[in-house]
């Protein structure tokens, strides 16, 4: 029985864990859309110039 209380712990830890994340993805959506774009970017000339 004592093992069932150590799951639900880790899948609580877990889903805080996902819920952060997700916050901190919706916050920093547009810097981090402006990165990947930028490293795309980069990434096209780059490989066009070999």
């Amino acid at each position: 029985m004592w093992c069932k209380g150590r799951v639900f712990r880790r899948t609580r830890q877990g889903a805080n864990f996902m819920v952060v994340l997700i916050s901190l993805v919706i916050i920093f959506k547009e810097q981090l859309t402006n990165l990947v774009r930028s490293i795309l970017s980069k990434i096209t000339k780059q490989s066009n110039s070999i």
